[in-house]
Order: structure tokens, then C-alpha cells, then sequence
């Protein structure tokens, strides 16, 4: 029981000797279990692949996305609550639109599993001054302009 004392009241409780790791792995374990991020470090790694998988050009990256939450926050940590709010995603299926920059995409992958990310694509180009009251956001992505048709002049017809 003497030896069990004097190990306790070692000043480093975590040293390199394998009879006190042996005897207690429990110092260990509860060190590292409050210390250590449990969010697994495969998560923030840059996945090539994926450009290949959902159509993506890794070299011409998209310029905006176009976020939507399709889950609930409710029962969610405070930490994805705010980053949805922040977004402007506080109402579910209303797509909101988001530069494609480091600082938004590193919010993005904690909120991932809530929302859907797309590129917004731009069929048509870009719309001018006066065609942006005529365009829409598609479920898909795309920025539609619908083109107003102007009447032709009729000719005067002859009797």
C-alpha cells in the first residue's frame, strides 16, 4: 500500500513509466477524454474525390452557393442554432445565397448534416439591371430570367 501512496503523490501524474500507465489507465483515459475534440479529424480534411462524385471542377470552383435547411435545429447544440440563424436559414426550405469563401464554408461543414448545398448555376448569364425582377431561384440551382415578350406591331392589313 506504501508504493500506491508515493505514486499518487508523484507530482507528474502522466509520465512515461509503463507500471503507473499500466496500473492507472484511467488517468489517461479521463485526460484525454475531456482534452481531446471528439469531432473526427476526417471530417476537416479536403476531400478530392468529392469534386469527381457530385460534378464539381476542383480548378473553377463555383462562386456561390445556394444553402437551404431541409432538417430542424430543434435538439441541436446552440453552436448550429446560431450558425443558422447567421445564415438566414431560420425558415426551413427557403434557399438563401452565399459566397463560396473559406470563412462560410468552414461554417457550412458543422451545419452540413442540416442543410443542402448546391452552386448556383446561371443558364441565362447574368441578369441585367432591369431583368433582375423577372428572375427566380429554382429548386435546382439554377437562377432563371423569365424573358417578358414585348407584342410585335401589326401590319395594317389591306381590303
Amino acid at each position: 500500500m506504501a508504493w500506491l501512496c508515493k505514486v499518487i503523490q508523484r507530482p507528474s501524474a502522466f509520465s512515461t513509466n509503463l507500471v503507473e500507465t499500466t496500473l492507472f489507465p484511467w488517468i489517461v483515459l479521463t485526460r484525454s477524454k475531456f482534452t481531446k475534440s471528439r469531432i473526427p479529424k476526417e471530417v476537416f480534411e479536403e476531400r478530392a474525390k468529392e469534386h469527381e462524385k457530385y460534378g464539381g471542377d476542383p480548378e473553377l470552383p463555383h462562386k456561390l452557393h445556394v444553402i437551404t435547411r431541409i432538417k430542424s435545429v430543434k435538439r441541436r447544440p446552440y453552436w448550429e442554432k446560431k450558425i443558422i440563424e447567421d445564415f438566414g436559414l431560420g425558415k426551413s426550405h427557403s434557399p438563401r445565397v452565399h459566397k463560396n469563401i473559406p470563412s462560410v464554408n468552414e461554417k457550412l461543414k458543422i451545419i452540413k448534416h442540416l442543410v443542402k448545398i448546391q452552386p448556383l448555376k446561371l443558364p441565362h448569364g447574368l441578369p441585367a439591371e432591369g431583368e433582375m425582377a423577372y428572375t427566380f431561384l429554382s429548386s435546382t440551382g439554377e437562377l432563371v430570367i423569365q424573358r417578358c415578350l414585348k407584342p410585335s406591331e401589326q401590319k395594317a392589313l389591306e381590303s
